[in-house]
This record gives structure tokens, sequence and C-alpha cells, in this order.
């Protein structure tokens, strides 16, 4: 039998020696008795931090089981390819008011500060109109725009209050003109990483108020970093068996078995859909099936660092164009009023792009920059690089999106499995799906959940 840790409060040295111990000594199936840990739960990225901070609190034994070098999965601050911080995933952080994550930002000393918003849009070819002309265009653009995003969302609202549940595309106005492919990417790929024929009106609907965002400087991957201290984690221990079998848990890694009351997961849908981690016994089809609904959508960012602002554009400016082919972008310039800017690829064009390599983005990005600005900005181009969440190994994609007939999926991964497994992510999360504000509060209550579990209470009420 693996050796239990000793009845302290949980440090991370004591957690993971404890969990090392536990490995050199397997679990026999069929033969488990005291298991090794109160809670193990597989994952470090957001949902399964979140899940920690409140087992930490709880001193309950319990350890996190994360398959990389890396906490904070799709929230990740790369310091290092800019020398400043540069989110390859998450940036904003949405609805603070009512985010537990964005207060936990406020009381460890992190600024988060208000996301101006600000949108304008430029039309290839544009460039060698005089000044005046162009700010009137813009100006007229951008009025456009609004008007066109409220008519969308009252219509995909309104689709959504019927009996059948429908694409957003189909719910658009059909009266949009040439201004549709525009307004197809900014309300798709832009805001979910997945085109408007995949999204369904009834899951849309109730995400269309996300405001106010915050920002942070610091980066979000660099705060879920900072909120992780102290809680125990395991790199490069990922899980390939959860067997669910008994009233305890059992897990296998790469260096053994280890064992557990209760199991939260928190890996991404399509990681779970792909059978990377296998269930024995099998999942039920209900749960099988809602992984393969709430598949991932394709959002990565090409990132330039330039020379200056050859751009002309404020701090976190978004631009779009209008497009007429789906082979479009969105740029969000002067990140955090840095050199650094962001162009966002998603949808079907970021999936055909990420699939031909890095090249292929780089290539794009710089003829949109070039067609968008003028040639002058890409020479100002000091260095690129582009993220791949695609290819990630222990993601597989940005985050979910449901098609039409799908919502009822993420309440199926609401409900534990036998009492021992519980799922968690921004993928469970009933409204805030796709934000990490969304994947923080489901890790809490999956936590919570477990915890009124183990100790016979009723759990404490959460949004989820």
């Amino acid at each position: 039998m693996a050796p239990a840790l000793k009845a302290l409060k949980p440090t991370r040295r004591s957690a993971i020696g404890g969990l090392v111990a536990a490995l050199s000594c397997p679990a026999l199936a069929g033969l488990r008795h005291e298991p090794d840990f109160d809670v193990l739960i597989i994952g470090a990225g957001a949902a399964g931090i979140a899940a920690g901070r409140r087992l930490l609190a709880s001193n309950k034994k319990f350890a996190i089981l994360e398959a990389s070098d890396r906490m904070g999965g799709r929230c990740f601050t790369d310091t290092t390819t800019f020398n400043l911080p540069y989110d390859r995933g998450a940036c904003s952080i949405h609805l603070p008011a009512q985010s537990s994550f964005a207060k936990l930002a406020a009381q460890n000393g992190t600024e988060l500060y208000p996301d101006p918003e600000r949108q304008q849009f430029r039309i290839r070819g544009r460039n060698g109109l005089e000044k005046s002309l162009e700010e009137i265009h813009s100006k007229l653009e951008l009025e456009e725009f609004y008007a066109d995003r409220v008519r969308c969302y009252a219509a995909i609202a309104q689709a959504a209050a019927g009996k059948d549940d429908i694409s957003c595309a189909n719910a658009l106005p059909a009266d949009l003109g040439d201004r549709r492919r525009m307004m197809e990417f900014v309300l798709g790929p832009y805001r979910f990483g997945a085109e408007l024929t995949e999204l369904s009106a009834k899951e849309y609907a109730v995400s269309i108020d996300r405001s106010p965002a915050r920002l942070c400087r610091q980066g979000v991957g660099a705060l879920i970093g900072k909120l992780a201290l102290g809680v125990p984690i395991k790199f490069f221990s990922p899980v390939t068996l959860v067997d669910w079998s008994e009233r305890s848990v059992a897990l296998i890694t790469g260096e053994g078995v280890v064992t557990a009351r209760a199991v939260i997961v928190t890996a991404s849908t399509a990681f779970l859909a792909s059978g990377k981690i296998r269930f024995r016994p099998n999942l039920p089809g209900a749960y099988a099936s809602a992984f393969e609904k709430l598949k991932l959508g394709s959002y990565d960012h090409v990132a330039l660092a330039f020379n200056g602002n050859p751009l002309g554009l404020d701090a976190n400016e978004v631009v779009f164009e209008r497009g007429h082919t789906t082979k479009t972008a969105a740029l969000f310039a002067n990140v955090n009023g840095t050199r650094l800017s962001l162009l966002i690829l998603a949808g079907r064009c970021g999936i055909e792009l990420a699939d031909k390599g890095e090249n292929a983005m780089t290539e794009f990005a710089l003829d949109w920059i070039s067609g968008t600005f003028g040639s002058r900005a890409k020479k100002a181009l000091l260095r690129v690089h582009a993220t791949s969440w695609n290819k990630d190994p222990w993601t597989l994609g940005a985050f979910s999106a449901a098609p039409p007939g799908a919502q009822e999926a993420r309440k199926v991964l609401c409900e534990p499995l036998n009492d021992v497994v519980w799922f968690a992510g921004e993928a469970v999360h009933q409204t805030l799906w796709g934000t990490v504000g969304g994947a923080w509060q489901n890790g809490e209550r999956a936590a919570d959940a477990v915890i009124a579990r183990l100790d016979h209470k009723p759990p404490r009420a959460a949004g989820g």
C-alpha cells in the first residue's frame, strides 16, 4: 500500500513528496485500502489551480497532476520571446464584478485595468486617401458596425427564444449586404474561435453581454502563476487511465498508480474526446457525447513586435477589415501600451493556416499588415511569433463552442460520476464558457462539491 501523508496542513513540498512516494508503490486493482490522497486534480490550468486553492484552504490532502512542464494551460504568459509579457492564450478577464478571479487579482496586488474597447476599421487599398477623408470613412464604418452588431445580437436572441435551436448564421439579418462577411467573422471566429454556422443560437444568446472586461499588464498566465503559490503540482505527470469502478479512484500515470477518494478532471474537452485519457469503466454515453459536442474552436495569435508605432494606433485598439472572403483577421494593437501587437487568426481560416505551419501563419499576417497599413509597417517589424493551440498536445484547441442542439452538454458535465469523478473547466461553465473567469469559477465549483461530499455536507451555492 502506498504510504499516506502526515496529517498536517499540506504544503507544496509535503504533498509532492507524498505523491512521489505513492507513485513509487503502485496500488493494485481490487486491493485498494486507504487512498493515497483525498483529492487528485488532473491539469494545472485555471480550473485546476482554482480547485487547488479551495482544497488547500480546506486542509484536504491533495495534489495536481500536470502533463506538461508548466502551469496555466491555455493561459500562458511568455516573457522570453519578446522580453515583455506576451499572453499566448487568454488576454482578458470578463465581467470582473462577478469574477472571483478578478477579485483575487486585486487582493494579490495585480493591476487590472479597463479594456477601452476601441475599435477602428481599415479597408485594404485605402491607405492612399487623405487623412481627413480616411477619418471620415472610419467614423462612418464604426457607426455602421455598431448598428449592425446590435441588430445581429437582437436577431440571435430572438432565434434563441424559439423552440428549435438554429445556428447563429441562420439567425442573422438578411440585409447585411457586403458587410455580412465582416460581421460573421467578428461575431464568430473573432469572438469564439468558430464559424457562426457552427454556433448554437441558444448558447450564443447567454454570452452576448460579457462586458466590461479587464486587461492585465503582467499577463493573465502570470497572474495564475502568482495565485498558484503553495498549491502542490507535479509536472510531467500525464494521466492515461482513470479507474472509477470503486468508491475511490485510481489514476495511472507514467510513474505508476496513485489513488484518491475523488478526482477533478480539468483537461480540455478536445483532449478528453481524443481518448488520451481512458476511463474504466467506460464513460456513460452522455459524457462521451458531451466531449464530442463541445469541440474547441481555433484561435491563434501571430505576435508582431514593431520598431516604434508604424501602425499609428493607440494602445489596445482593435482593427478589423471589411473582407469579402473568409480569409480575414483582426489586430489587437500595442497591447498594454507596448510595441507588441497580436494578429488574431481564428475559425476556419485559422485552422487552415495553422495546419500549414508557422511560416504560413506569419506570411499571411505580414501580407495582412501590408495590405491594411502599407509596406512601411512591414519594414518596421522586429520579430514575429505564432501560436498553434490546435497542435498543442495537451489542449488540442482554443476554447469550447457548442453547435446547435448541443447546449445541454455543459449541464451533463456538471454531474459527477459515481460521486468520485468531477469535471471542471471553461467548457463546463453554463454562461462564461470560453473565458478564464469561467474556468476559474468552475474549478472552484467542482472543488466545493468534492469537499462537501468528503465532509458529508451539502455543497455551498456557486455559479457554474
